[in-house]
């Protein structure tokens, strides 16, 4: 038997916030991004009803369970509109199935053969070495890393600032 879901990726819609909302209140999805703790709904609304036009929402669902959410802002400033940087989180209930890894594949399909991006940027912590294996196993290579980058917890900690070159 396959313990595998069905993953289907597509843009987030209205309907998600409330369950976009929800997957960010798990504490190691607020940890392991720079979102805060108990985020209002209002907050998730103003960011996702009316999303500007340089910014991809993606969440990976099976059925009608969303199972994680990939934002993507591309840059428009005249001399980085070839970049994009993403940050993502996947539910805590549904972590080693293949939820981040649809999620990856369908930002990069989306940012390099379709909005002409050629250098995916992001910041991943220090501590989180299964999103830095999921993020090298998909061509991302650490550039350096930024010290005290965010306060997490009552302490400072660092990240990992990685990127993906188009070849």
């Amino acid at each position: 038997m396959n313990d595998k879901p069905t993953i289907k990726i597509r843009h987030s819609e209205p309907e998600d916030i409330p369950a976009i909302k929800t997957l960010y209140a798990q504490p190691s999805c607020y940890a392991g991004t720079l979102q805060q703790p108990f985020a209002s709904e209002q907050l998730w609304q103003q960011r996702l009803k009316e999303p500007v036009p340089n910014f991809v929402s993606l969440v990976a669902v099976e059925n009608e369970t969303l199972l994680g959410q990939l934002g993507m802002e591309i840059f428009i400033h005249p001399r980085r509109k070839h970049v994009a940087n993403i940050g993502m989180a996947v539910s805590e209930h549904h972590r080693n199935l293949g939820v981040g890894q649809a999620l990856l594949k369908a930002a990069i399909d989306t940012a390099e053969n379709w909005q002409a991006v050629t250098r995916i940027e992001l910041e991943v912590y220090t501590d989180n070495p299964a999103a830095l294996k999921l993020y090298q196993n998909h061509g991302f290579e650490i550039e350096g890393t930024a010290k005290n980058y965010a306060f997490r917890e009552g302490e400072y900690v660092d990240v990992y600032l990685m990127s993906r070159l188009k070849s």
